[in-house]
């Protein structure tokens, strides 16, 4: 693929921009993170905002979109120094510590899923087209896949997992199917997936709303790539790089991940929890974080109608004390 085809692939519209860069308050020379990179939708804004003095870093597991955002950022914003850095979020004090940083004034996370690797059918993520079931973001660092997650987990747990990560109604029914078409033999492609759970998903509930197989293809994708417990362990290590006084601004699109960072705002906020009635604390909390969105922010109307991406998207973000 030619660069300049990969590059405009990724140029879709950053969400919920200008709620981000003013929440972040990037002042010129500061040095500023984003830990889902993309095609630099958001990182050639915020490298503007820290300027020749400051640094931006970026970090993606995909080497299509270190590309576009490398070749972005140097036509976009020429004059910030850039570091991009392959890895996933969740190895943020790797990755940092190999950028030798001491610190960092604000970290972004965009939870998104819009890597147009995900549209290429051989990846196994899209359940509008036939291919291998995949569905690894990095396969050469996960030996776990699809069709092992499909064709290995226990009916209980092929249940738990689609009720839980793709909050699917019909979890019972999809993981009975699924167990009894496997007995059979191997359910190997998306197109039999697919087929497998339209086959127990009323008539009526097919008509309404959007595909059958949305929720189940979700909540096999964060199986097989731990997402949730990725996204825990990154955004704790956030919390240790920023600097006093730097801010985090998360864009969560389901309520998995915004339950996740709407709790480790709240426990890394919260102060002292002994018994007002104890004259000294012994519990030894202290706050970390000052949340600044006590409400989630959500995108305006006009944003939604241009950019349906934002629909979902909720913004949360805390200051490092």
């Amino acid at each position: 693929m030619a660069t300049g085809t990969l590059t405009q692939a990724y140029r879709h519209e950053p969400v919920m921009l200008q709620e981000v860069l003013d929440t972040l308050q990037l002042a010129p020379g500061a040095v500023v993170c984003d830990c889902t990179l993309g095609g630099a939708g958001h990182s050639v804004h915020m490298a503007r905002a820290v300027g020749a003095e400051g640094l931006l870093i970026g970090i993606d597991q995909d080497d299509m979109a270190l590309a576009a955002a490398s070749d972005r950022l140097d036509r976009e914003a020429p004059h910030t120094p850039h570091r991009l850095l392959k890895g996933n979020f969740g190895d943020l004090d790797e990755l940092l510590c190999s950028a030798e940083v001491p610190g960092v004034d604000g970290i972004l996370f965009d939870l998104g899923v819009s890597s147009p690797q995900l549209d290429i059918p051989g990846r196994g993520f899209s359940y509008h087209e036939d291919a291998p079931l995949d569905m690894r973001m990095d396969p050469g660092n996960n030996p776990l896949n699809a069709a092992e997650v499909i064709n290995t987990y226990t009916e209980a747990d092929l249940a738990r997992i689609l009720r839980v990560y793709g909050e699917e109604k019909f979890a019972s029914q999809i993981a009975r199917e699924i167990c009894r078409r496997r007995q059979k033999e191997p359910i190997r492609t998306t197109g039999e997936l697919v087929d497998a759970i339209k086959a127990v998903i009323p008539a009526a509930a097919r008509r309404h709303g959007h595909h059958p197989a949305r929720k189940s293809f979700q909540a096999i994708r964060i199986e097989v790539n731990h997402e949730l417990e990725v996204l825990e362990r990154g955004l704790e290590a956030a919390v240790r790089w920023l600097n006093p006084g730097g801010r985090m601004c998360v864009i969560s699109y389901h309520s998995l991940e915004d339950r996740i960072v709407k709790r480790l705002f709240q426990e890394m906020s919260r102060g002292c929890t002994c018994p007002p009635d104890i004259p000294v604390c012994v519990c030894g909390n202290v706050p970390v974080l000052d949340v600044i969105t006590r409400k989630p922010l959500v995108a305006s109307a006009e944003e939604v109608e241009g950019n349906p991406r934002a629909r979902s998207a909720k913004i949360r973000v805390a200051q490092r004390i």
